[in-house]
């Protein structure tokens, strides 16, 4: 009995020997599959990763960077080396330059010898007489003052009040004496296309001859039609160029009275701007300011001898 008992106690332990190796194989195997199917998967996922990569090398140009990574911005407006763009740099001022009609040069009499010489209109005892630089190509071959069209003269007069009733037409210059007494004359008398075309000398040598004119006809005033005619009188006097602040545009000092002679007194000198429309350093309304007063005091003065003359001289009412 006993035998039988350690028998059947042998034999349940080698049964328990035995039922140990298969549920150990049966793990080993549920675990070596498993490794397996994971190794299966990195090897997968290794695989992916490496075609994604070398897809990613392949197109490295299309993508963008990733989004976690902020992206490279530029700061500069140009490179520091100019040799590293192709791109033209940028013009400063993108607006066309004004194309400007460059001065002439000096041209002898001989050039213009063929045009006819302008008349001046003068008459004894006007309120006033205008003293231009010289008449222009168009002036000369019209035969009539201030002809150009660009030529602001004819409507500083109007706008000053000179002519107040109605702006002249050039054709209309012989009329002055008659309609507002008031005359016109210039320091040279050539015509050249532009005063750039007259040499300082002859400028300051007709002086002497507009001073002759003015000492005839006695005017109560001359009228200065630019700062360039009074600089060249201003040389002719006193043999040297103004300094700076002796120039000043509207009435000159007593001093400065043109045609001065014995008996006379002389012209009070008034100093406009000049109406050239190469003149382009005043603008319209500074050039208008600066005519007014002088407008307005011919006026006065016409007024004033209408009344003493019983109204044989225009008034403001023709």
């Amino acid at each position: 009995m006993e035998q039988d008992d350690n028998q059947a106690s042998i034999k349940a332990e080698g049964n328990e020997k035995a039922d140990v190796p298969i549920a150990f194989k049966t793990a080993m195997s549920r675990f070596r599959h498993n490794e397996v199917e994971d190794n299966n998967d990195d090897d997968n996922n290794n695989s992916i990763s490496t075609r994604k990569t070398r897809s990613q090398n392949a197109n490295i140009k299309k993508e963008e960077p990733p989004p976690n990574l902020p992206a490279y911005k530029i700061t500069r407006k140009r490179p520091l080396d100019p040799t590293l763009s192709s791109q033209p740099s940028p013009s400063p001022s993108t607006s066309p330059a004004k194309r400007r009609r460059q001065p002439s040069k000096y041209a002898p009499p001989s050039t213009y010898a063929h045009l006819p010489t302008l008349l001046d209109v003068l008459e004894p005892n006007l309120i006033c007489v205008f003293v231009g630089t010289n008449p222009g190509i168009r002036t000369a071959t019209s035969g009539h003052a201030y002809a150009h069209p660009s030529n602001q003269f004819w409507k500083l007069l109007h706008s000053s009040g000179c002519t107040e009733n109605e702006r002249l037409r050039p054709e209309q210059d012989v009329d002055l004496p008659r309609l507002y007494s008031m005359g016109n004359t210039n320091i040279v008398a050539r015509p050249s296309r532009d005063a750039a075309e007259l040499s300082k000398a002859e400028m300051a040598e007709g002086t002497p001859v507009l001073e002759a004119k003015i000492a005839e006809f006695r005017p109560e005033a001359v009228c200065i039609v630019g700062k360039g005619i009074w600089e060249a009188v201003w040389r002719w006097r006193y043999q040297r160029g103004m300094r700076k602040g002796e120039f000043r545009y509207g009435w000159q000092d007593e001093r400065e009275r043109m045609g001065v002679c014995e008996g006379w007194e002389g012209a009070r000198v008034f100093v406009a701007t000049s109406t050239s429309g190469l003149s382009a350093s005043t603008k319209p309304a500074e050039k208008e300011a600066i005519w007014k007063p002088f407008g307005e005091w011919v006026q006065m003065r016409r007024r004033e001898r209408a009344r003493d003359d019983g109204g044989n001289v225009a008034s403001e009412d023709q």
